[in-house]
C-alpha cells in the first residue's frame, strides 16, 4: 500500500515561521493521510475476514473515497449511505464521488428525514461478514493505526534530538488527535474543530475515553462553517501552495489559519501531520469558481 519513505518529514517555511510536515498525503494516491492510519487495521487484515463494509456521510467525503479504495483492493463490497445527492452533482458527477463510484462503491440515497434512523439501522444490522465503519472513520478500530503513526513520530523525534514537540492535526471527529495524544503523553497534540464547534468535538472524543491532558484544542478568531467557501481559506490554501506543499481546502486550510494565530505554539518544534484529502480539492475549487471567488 505504501509507495514512499514511510517516515518522510520535511522542513516547511510559512510566513517566515519554521515547521515540519509529515507528508502522509503521499502514502497512497487514494488512501492517504489520517484515513490511512484510521483504516490501518483493515489494510493489514486478511481479505477473507469480511465480505462487505458499510458506512455513511457526505457525498465528497475523503473517508468515503479511502474506504472505497480499500474495499476495491480487498474485493469487499462497499455500501455507502448519504443524504440526497445535489442535482448539479447528479448531472455531472465529479471529485471523490466519481472516483469512489468508479471503484465500485454502491451508493444509497435516503431523505434528510430518514437519514439518522437509517444510519442507526445500518449500525445494528451488520452480521459477522460485514463491518460498520462510522462517518469519517471515527471508531476505536482506528487506534491500531494511529499508534503506529505515533511510533514513527517518536522515531523521528529521537533521531532529531527534539525534546519538546507540538504535534498538529485538524479534527472532524477528533479520533486521530485523541489517539495520538494518548500514545504520545510527552508531546502536546494540538487540534481545532473543523466540523461543528469545540463542544461538539469534545463530545465526539469523549466517546473514545477521557481526554488526555496533553491534548490541546485551539480556537481561531473566526468559526468557519464546514466545507463552506471562504475567501481567507482560499488565500491560506494558495499561501501554503506557494510555500511548496498542497493541503486540502477544508481541513488543512482551517487548521493552518488557526495555528498561525497561536504564536506561543511556535516556541517549541511544531510537526504538522498532513491529513491528506487533497483529491477533494477538485470539487471544492469548483465551488469557489461557481461563487466567483477563484
Amino acid at each position: 500500500m505504501r509507495n514512499f519513505d514511510k517516515n518522510r518529514i520535511e522542513s516547511f517555511i510559512l510566513q517566515n515561521k519554521s515547521f515540519y510536515v509529515k507528508r502522509d498525503e503521499l502514502l497512497n494516491p487514494l488512501l492517504s493521510g489520517n484515513k490511512y492510519w484510521k483504516l490501518y487495521a483493515l489494510i493489514e487484515m486478511p481479505k477473507e475476514r469480511y465480505k462487505q463494509l458499510v458506512s455513511y456521510g457526505g457525498t465528497q467525503s475523503n473517508a468515503m473515497l479511502s474506504i472505497a479504495a480499500l474495499c476495491h483492493q480487498k474485493g469487499w463490497v462497499f455500501h455507502y449511505t448519504c443524504k440526497p445527492v445535489a442535482d448539479y452533482l447528479k448531472q455531472q458527477v465529479t471529485g471523490n464521488l466519481r472516483k469512489a463510484l468508479d471503484l465500485g462503491m454502491v451508493l444509497h440515497e435516503v431523505s434528510h428525514h430518514d437519514y439518522h434512523a437509517c444510519v442507526q439501522q445500518l449500525r445494528e444490522s451488520c452480521d459477522a461478514d460485514s463491518l460498520f465503519v462510522p462517518q469519517g472513520g471515527g471508531d476505536p478500530i482506528a487506534q491500531t493505526g494511529i499508534e503506529q503513526l505515533a511510533v514513527e513520530i517518536k522515531q523521528w523525534q529521537k533521531k532529531q534530538s527534539i525534546e519538546r514537540l507540538n504535534i498538529v492535526t485538524p479534527s472532524g471527529t477528533g479520533t486521530t488527535a485523541f489517539y495520538l495524544a494518548q500514545a504520545l503523553p510527552k508531546c502536546h497534540v494540538l487540534t481545532t474543530a473543523v466540523v461543528g464547534d469545540k463542544a461538539y468535538l469534545i463530545s465526539q472524543m469523549e466517546m473514545l475515553g477521557a481526554l488526555p491532558k496533553n491534548l490541546i484544542l485551539l480556537q481561531g478568531s473566526k468559526k468557519y462553517q464546514f466545507a463552506k467557501p471562504y475567501a481567507e481559506l482560499l488565500d491560506m490554501y494558495h499561501d501554503l501552495l506557494d510555500a511548496g506543499i498542497t493541503f486540502d481546502l477544508i481541513y488543512g486550510a482551517v487548521m493552518w489559519k488557526v495555528l498561525l494565530q497561536h504564536h506561543s505554539v511556535m516556541q517549541d518544534t511544531v510537526l504538522y501531520i498532513h491529513s491528506g484529502g487533497v483529491l477533494g480539492n477538485v470539487s471544492m475549487l469548483d465551488r469557489y469558481k461557481n461563487k466567483g471567488m477563484f
